[in-house]
């Protein structure tokens, strides 16, 4: 149980964490806490469904779907299936964006503190963090040859630390600051309000929309829950310890959320920075808040590989099953590590598929500078149908729940509620496009 709540705590607790008390700061003292408890309750209780899903027919007996989308298959069928695969890739490709712009801003971000440790606050300081991204996709592509999501043990752990340490640095830094200010100003109930810094009617729900929409996604790991699952002996029974280890993993979340989120607001008030430690809420000590930002990139490392597994698993499956006799697929030859280590099982088509999807990722992160809007669309358009939708759904199937009955009602409102939010978060998304293409230029990302 203690490596499964380290998947999800690495998967969950992202650098995310950090721009919470901008969301806090957009939808107030009141709304905002209501948001975040009302996200965990639903993730939990989504976790919990999905968990029972992991065997067909019934949670306590019959055979392993060993992944989200054999559970699909096996509850729902085959055409449900294709449309579960589309928005798996469409959601993983969703956070290992989020890895590769979060990697830009950490690295700029150490580069500017350093500079302006130099030169003063005043400076400009400005860099391009584009071969931050190359070296990033350079590990990953080392990384990405470890075969399986059960490969993956000891980098969740150390992700999870990592985001534990950052996380926590970030908590130290707002109460040090609210203690130097002696108080807590420029809050209020309802957040920042109209006409307050030149803010208008629209911008303050486009903003409101993306506060909620940030929180919301912040808390899915719904697309792995099933894999990580898979990792878990059968005694006692996976969908048991998967409860308890979602309920762990929640709960920290939660907490470090709230934290994160409550305490950065009274700090800095409505003017709380899109991310305390990247948008430089903090100035010094600037080693700590470097050493942060470290930490920040070493759990991106994890969570990438994290995310990127089910994407993998598909693509080779789906290969392995439309060309079974080609060796270059499916052959695997032993390869020699250090005296000790033993050997490492390479694969002509894992190499070479893996390396270009990699290089993708990093090429498209580098192309657009304003990728935080679309990967808020894409994290949109993801969210309830993996999050929501499907786990409804094979709950309803696997369960027997008749149309109409408080059950069915129950989770069919709730699966409604969430796509109302997605839609709404996701016209947000597209006012945030359209403002940035005014000022598009590729591949020059500069913090």
């Amino acid at each position: 149980m203690v490596t499964a709540s380290a998947h999800i705590i690495t998967s969950v607790i992202g650098s995310g964490v950090l721009s919470l008390a901008w969301a806090t700061a957009q939808l107030g003292w009141v709304a905002g806490p209501i948001v975040l408890f009302a996200f965990a309750a639903i993730t939990w209780y989504t976790a919990c469904l999905l968990c029972d899903c992991y065997r067909c027919p019934g949670p306590n007996f019959g055979t392993r779907t060993y992944n989200y989308s054999g559970a699909v298959k096996a509850h729902l069928g085959t055409k449900y299936k294709t449309r579960f695969s589309h928005y798996l890739v469409l959601n993983c490709s969703y956070m290992l964006m989020i890895s590769k712009n979060e990697l830009q801003f950490r690295n700029g971000a150490i580069t500017r503190s350093n500079c302006f440790h130099k030169e003063g606050h005043g400076a400009g300081c400005h860099t391009s963090n584009n071969k931050f991204v190359i070296i990033f996709g350079i590990i990953q592509i080392f990384l990405s040859q470890l075969p399986d999501f059960h490969n993956l043990a000891f980098i969740s752990v150390v992700a999870a630390v990592m985001s534990f340490a950052y996380s926590t640095i970030g908590l130290g830094l707002c109460v040090a600051t609210i203690i130097k200010n002696h108080n807590i100003e420029n809050t209020g109930l309802i957040g920042v309000k109209i006409g307050e810094g030149g803010l208008t009617k629209s911008m303050k729900v486009f903003s409101v929309l993306q506060a909620v929409g940030d929180i919301a996604f912040a808390y899915s790991y719904a697309p792995i829950l099933l894999e990580i699952e898979d990792t878990l002996k059968s005694s006692p029974p996976e969908n048991k310890v998967m409860k308890k280890a979602s309920m762990m993993g929640i709960a920290v979340t939660t907490v470090f959320y709230g934290l994160c989120g409550l305490l950065g607001y009274a700090a800095f008030g409505n003017e709380a920075p899109g991310n305390l430690l990247t948008g430089f809420g903090f100035y010094d000590p600037f080693w700590l808040v470097d050493i942060a930002n470290l930490f920040v990139v070493i759990h991106l490392i994890g969570a990438y590989q994290v995310f990127i597994q089910p994407t993998f698993q598909i693509v080779e499956k789906w290969c392995e099953k439309k060309w079974p006799q080609n060796g270059f697929i499916g052959n695997e030859y032993p390869v020699k590590l250090c005296a000790g280590i033993g050997y490492f099982r390479l694969n002509a088509f894992r190499l070479v598929w893996r390396t270009i999807y990699v290089a993708a990722t990093c090429v498209v992160g580098m192309l657009f500078p304003f990728f935080n809007s679309v990967l808020g669309l894409l994290g949109a358009l993801a969210f309830w149908p993996l999050t929501l939708y499907f786990p409804t759904e094979m709950y309803k199937k696997q369960a027997g729940v008749e149309r109409f009955s408080s059950a069915w009602m129950r989770v069919t409102v709730l699966s409604v509620v969430c796509l109302v939010v997605s839609i709404l978060c996701a016209i947000g998304s597209f006012d945030g496009i359209i403002t940035s293409l005014e000022k598009y230029k590729p591949f020059k990302f500069e913090t």
